[in-house]
Formats: C-alpha cells, sequence, structure tokens
C-alpha cells in the first residue's frame, strides 16, 4: 500500500531522524524531497503547499528547539500532519437513524461501486445488522446480476424492481422493500460513467430527493489520479458527500487520492477496500496509515485482522495436537496455509510490519500468493490417507497429484521438501518449545540478561 510513496518519504524523514540538531537549511532540503514525493504520488498540489507549509512552521518553531532529539520531533510532526491531512478517527456508517438507514453508492465506472456495497453489506452483519442491497445501475451489462451473485455469495438479501427502469422510481420501491422485510440498512449501488456528466448528476440528485440517505458515499479508486479527486468535488457538489470509501488499497497505489479526496471534499475517508474478496474491507484509520506510509507498519490493524480471521478452534487444537506428540500432517498444512490466504496472503501481512522487520529481499521462496494457491490444490488432490501419511507418497502418486492440481511433478517434490522441513520444525516445537524450534531451524537463543 502506497509503496512508492512510502519509499520516498522513509528516505526523506531518515535524513533527519537521529540528528542531535536540525537547521533551516537541513530542514528546507528535506521538506524539498516531501514535496517531490507528494507530487509523484499525484497528490493536489493545494494540499501539498497547505501539508508542507504547516511543517515548516512546526520544524521551525519551540516545538522542534525545545526537545532532547530534534530529528524524531520532525518525524512526529510529519506524521501528526500527514494524519490531520487524512482526516478524524474512523467511525464507521452512522447508523443512528430509523431503520432502514438509507446508504447511497456513487462514483465513477470502473472504481469498485458494486464490490464495495456487498464487502459493506458483510461488515454490516458484523455488526449485527440486517442490509438489503439493490442495484440502479441500468446502463452497464449484467450490473444487477453481478451484485445478485455477490449478495447469494455473502448470504445477503437482494431485491430489484421487477417492474420500473427508472432509477429513482426503483430506488424508491428498494426502500418500500426495505421497510416491509424489517431491514436495518438499504445499500443502493448507482451506475458510474467513465466521467463526470451533467446526466450522470442529474440522476444521482434524482435517486437522493426520492429515498434521502443517511450516508452518500463516494467510492473511488486509490490508483487513479486527480480526475478522480475532481470528481470527487462534483460528487459532492451534487448530493453532499457523507465520506468517501478508498478502493483497491492492495495495488500500485501512488498516495494521491487518499491524501487529496479528504481535503477536497471536507470528507472523511470511512473505509478501505484491500482486496477483491468480500471481506477486504478495513476501517480508516488516518493514523494507522500515516505510519505505513511512513515505514513504521500497522502492528495494530495486522493483530485486529488475526483476531478476527485467524480459526481459534482450529490452532488449539493443533496445538494439543502437538503436545501430545501427534504427527503434522498435510490437513494441518491446508489449514495454515488457508488462514494466511484469508488475511490476503503474506504480501498483506509484511506490508503491515515495520520495514525493519520484514524478511531482507521481500517475500521467502514458495510463500508468495500463487504459490500457496498451487500448494492448496496440490494438498486438495491427494486422498485423505495421503494428507494423513504422506510417506505413502511414490511417484506415481505424485504423478496422479500433480495431474489433479493442474500442475507438473517438481511442484509435488518442492512441497514434499517443504513439509519435512515444516513437519521437523513442529516436532522440535513439541518437544522443546521456542528452543526447540530455534534449535531445529539451526538457531540460538539470544542471551538472557546480564546477572542471569
Amino acid at each position: 500500500m502506497f509503496d512508492k510513496l512510502s519509499e520516498r518519504l522513509t528516505q526523506a524523514v531518515n535524513a533527519l531522524r537521529g540528528r542531535g540538531r536540525i537547521t533551516e537549511d537541513n530542514v528546507s532540503d528535506t521538506l524539498r524531497q516531501v514535496r517531490v514525493a507528494l507530487l509523484e504520488a499525484d497528490v493536489a498540489l493545494p494540499v501539498v503547499k497547505d501539508f508542507i507549509e504547516r511543517v515548516k512552521s512546526r520544524a521551525l518553531g519551540a516545538e522542534v528547539n525545545a526537545s532532547l532529539t530534534p530529528g524524531q520531533a520532525f518525524v512526529k510532526i510529519i506524521h501528526a500532519e500527514l494524519v490531520a491531512v487524512l482526516g478524524e478517527p474512523a467511525r464507521g456508517l452512522n447508523l443512528r437513524a430509523e431503520p432502514p438507514v438509507v446508504v447511497l453508492l456513487a462514483g465513477l465506472q470502473g472504481a469498485g461501486k458494486t464490490t464495495t456495497a456487498a464487502k459493506l453489506a458483510r461488515w454490516l452483519a458484523t455488526q449485527k445488522k440486517r442490509a438489503l442491497l439493490t442495484s440502479t445501475d441500468i446502463y452497464r451489462p449484467a450490473a444487477m446480476l453481478q451484485l445478485e451473485r455477490l449478495a447469494q455469495d455473502i448470504d445477503v438479501a437482494y431485491w430489484v424492481s421487477p417492474d420500473s427502469r427508472e432509477p429513482p422510481v426503483m430506488a424508491r420501491l428498494a426502500l418500500d422493500q426495505a421497510r416491509r422485510g424489517l431491514y436495518d440498512v438499504l445499500i443502493v449501488d448507482t451506475a458510474g460513467r467513465l466521467h463526470v456528466d451533467a446526466e450522470m448528476m442529474s440522476e444521482i440528485r434524482a435517486i437522493e430527493q426520492a429515498i434521502p440517505a443517511t450516508e452518500r458515499l463516494f467510492v473511488v479508486d486509490s490508483m487513479a489520479g486527480q480526475d478522480a479527486v475532481n470528481a470527487a468535488r462534483a460528487f459532492n457538489e451534487a448530493v453532499a458527500l457523507t465520506g468517501v470509501v478508498l478502493t483497491k488499497a492492495d495495488g500500485d497505489a501512488r498516495g494521491g487520492v487518499a491524501l487529496s479526496v479528504r481535503q477536497v471534499t471536507g470528507r472523511p475517508i470511512l473505509f478501505l477496500g484491500t482486496g477483491e474478496k468480500t471481506d477486504a474491507l478495513e476501517l480508516f484509520h488516518p493514523d494507522r496509515i500515516a505510519t505505513r506510509i511512513l515505514g513504521m507498519g500497522d502492528v495494530l490493524s495486522l493483530v485486529e485482522e488475526v483476531e478476527q480471521k485467524i480459526d481459534r478452534d482450529k490452532a488449539e487444537k493443533l496445538a494439543k495436537k502437538l503436545k501430545k506428540g501427534q504427527d503434522f500432517d498435510f490437513v494441518d498444512l491446508r489449514d495454515q496455509l488457508q488462514q494466511v490466504s484469508s488475511m490476503g496472503g503474506i504480501s498483506a501481512i509484511m506490508d503491515k510490519l515495520p520495514a525493519g522487520m520484514a524478511p531482507k529481499g521481500g517475500i521467502p521462496g514458495g510463500m508468495d500468493e500463487k504459490s500457496i494457491k498451487h500448494q492448496i490444490a496440490l494438498i486438495n488432490s491427494m486422498t485423505p490417507r495421503e494428507r494423513r501419511f504422506p510417506a505413502v507418497i511414490d511417484g506415481s502418486r505424485k504423478r496422479r497429484i500433480a495431474a489433479g492440481a493442474g500442475l507438473a511433478v517438481p511442484e509435488v517434490n518442492r512441497l514434499l521438501k517443504q513439509f519435512l522441513t515444516m513437519q521437523k520444525m513442529m516436532k522440535k516445537v513439541s518437544r522443546g518449545g521456542i528452543r526447540g524450534m530455534l534449535r531445529g531451524m539451526g538457531g540460538r537463543m539470544p542471551p538472557g540478561p546480564p546477572g542471569r
């Protein structure tokens, strides 16, 4: 997330991080690098100017001069101003209204509105709220069918008008259905265009007038440039937005939209889309995003994700199994791989780690998303006996397993080799805890404190 911006900003502020004294010259030089980094990330020019002025004013004031560690104080200022630009703390959706609460999604075509509608419905389910999904997109082929299938996948109700093809009328009928069904929230996916036009603005205003919405959210692609920011301004003028959803943040996002859209619209970013799956939606925490941009990681979000997505029953079952001295098998390995995959894969986990904690050289071999999918496919191609007793896998079985997964035999050999290494490590863990595991990996425990 925001890798290039993070790399440039980290390089700029690291020059001052360890200094015992900073001057106007080195502050100006660092801020020049910060300005270039922000402009290259496609941050709006007025936002960049305002940001640089505020940082410079604070950096050359008593706040830094009075500090015992001026370099660290400067980094703290950069972080604080990034948080200020990104907006207030996450609040989620405003549900303090008479149900059904209407959530209206607006944005350009391709921004991810339809997927975001399903993600919000799934998020609401975790808040014990029943959502009804509907679409008024009569222009994009199969738009309604896409939302209907997403609703089926997440077991959420979907409704479409059987009679009308007028978007405002369709929205009003959907609201009537939500009232009859006693739903807590109605999520309305509207049509998008490749660019802002008068017809589009007129339609979104008519829909909002037909069903006054509590939340009017602008869905924006985080990889888009200043066109998306201009579109946000236009939508805000048309329907008075209440918030923003930033999508595709797991891609090669430059970060300019995130740092510009809140300043331009005056509306907070509420959610962050971090993948294509319907559970890949996070509350937007400005302070955590700012630490990520500065290369400090986001361990809090990682801990929260582990608590939400790791199956505790399976983890406890594996721990008891190892404690009893039973062998780690392919069923256990598949469970571990699936849980890593549910968190967005190794790259998503590493993205939340501070720069110094991530492995040098990037993702370890065999642990990227593609390799994990291949490994799960190979394990699924095995018989139950082969998963429990891997020693029975001979040459002919390898060929059958590879063919069943649509892969080559060397992939099976690689999986077996990795599995045996992990099985040995798990045996060390069951016998000697962390020390045993480190011995199995060829490492050793660090020495204890002096005097012990």
